[in-house]
């Protein structure tokens, strides 16, 4: 029994060992995805800023805007490798109480990397055509690098670089800073009334230009996106080094300290799953394993020291045992022991204590002439 419990315990220490060194590599790539079904929402607010209004046909200056982000996982059309989610922007003027711009957009990405896939009905206002590529932006890829990484801009509709420009800490926790920097790009064109931009002519057609400066706080564990700041202007031009003639839309939106705490705590219930799964599971199942494996081969050798100890008792005292059953057979034959009956006489005296004594007493009765034939009988003579 202690044999069996020993190769137990030595092939389930041996199992557990295995399990914490793959948990932090092997298992973690299989398991520690980004998830299918998401929702969470964000809200950035700017002061100051200024955009034209399509309602009244003027350019509101001084205004404070809200921006919400709502986010929102499309389980269905996701699997084991990709994601699928839904983002609908949409800014809000405070102070005239109306609404600004809004954007719907779906984006398809692999659960771990962040990056994004051309499938699964990923559009951009509806259209389709347009195809996403790069980094999702909203979520970065687990165990971001200190590196340059390539972001889909939804404003010029294709990649831009996000450069690593520090480490920070927000609410605690320690952040990777990326920063894009648009210089002024033409993304399109606009005719609209000369009256607009104060020209005589009954319409002109300017180029809509977009700059931004966009800064990134990025979890490097997790690969969220915990804080965020853009600065973006869109503006009316004949050149991209020629004065704006119409400000499209111009503001500074920062994330709100509701929204950013918000963000860290999902952010730090995310981070402590890694923790258990890369850290914490490995050491304790390491140890307990060990302690098992270290019994289990203790318990097997005392098992085979017992056995060798009884193999030395069994070889001592199987050859006096077969010498005395030879004895006990030579005693009860009934054949006369013509010769060597010494031999077994001393033998058996070895065996039972005292008769050797008892045969040496009877054969000097017999030599002294007590026995039947001596007592009573007449001397010849």
């Amino acid at each position: 029994m202690r044999g069996i419990i020993g190769l137990i315990l030595a092939g389930l220490g041996a199992c557990l060992i295995l399990v914490a060194v793959l948990l932090p590599t092997w298992i973690v790539g299989q398991v520690v995805k980004f998830p299918l079904h998401e929702y969470e929402t964000a809200t950035l607010d700017a002061s100051n800023a200024s955009y034209f209004s399509t309602t009244s046909l003027s350019e509101k200056t001084g205004v404070n805007l809200e921006a919400t982000y709502t986010i929102k996982g499309d389980a269905s059309a996701g699997n084991s490798s990709t994601a699928v989610w839904e983002e609908y922007s949409y800014v809000y003027d405070l102070t005239n109480h109306q609404p600004v711009q809004q954007m719907l957009r779906t984006f398809a990405f692999n659960r771990r990397t962040g990056q994004l896939v051309n499938c699964c009905g990923a559009s951009l206002n509806g259209d389709t055509t347009v195809r996403q590529t790069g980094m999702v932006g909203y979520v970065f890829p687990f165990g971001t690098q200190k590196q340059t990484y390539q972001v889909f801009n939804t404003s010029l509709k294709k990649t831009v670089p996000f450069v690593y420009s520090g480490t920070t800490s927000v609410d605690g926790v320690q952040a990777y800073e990326f920063v894009e920097n648009v210089p002024p790009t033409q993304i399109g064109s606009q005719t609209l009334p000369g009256s607009f931009v104060k020209s005589t002519a009954a319409s002109v057609t300017l180029g809509e230009y977009d700059q931004e400066h966009v800064i990134y706080y990025v979890d490097p564990e997790t690969g969220a996106l915990i804080d965020v700041n853009e600065q973006q202007s869109t503006t009316l031009r004949a050149s991209a080094s020629a004065a704006p003639a119409l400000v499209g839309f111009d503001a500074d939106l920062i994330a709100t300290p509701a929204s950013v705490t918000q963000i860290v705590a999902l952010d730090s219930s995310g981070r402590n799953e890694l923790t258990l799964i890369e850290t914490t599971l490995p050491i304790v199942l390491g140890i307990v394993g060990g302690v098992a494996l270290l019994a289990g081969i203790l318990l097997g050798r005392k098992r085979h020291e017992d056995m060798a100890e009884l193999d030395d008792v069994s070889r001592e005292v199987a050859p006096d045992s077969g010498q005395a059953a030879v004895s006990e057979q030579d005693g009860v034959s009934g054949e006369p022991a013509v010769s060597g009956s010494g031999h077994h006489a001393a033998e058996r005296a070895g065996i039972v204590p005292g008769l050797g004594d008892e045969t040496a007493e009877l054969a000097a009765d017999r030599r002294d002439g007590e026995g039947p034939d001596g007592h009573g009988s007449p001397s010849a003579g």
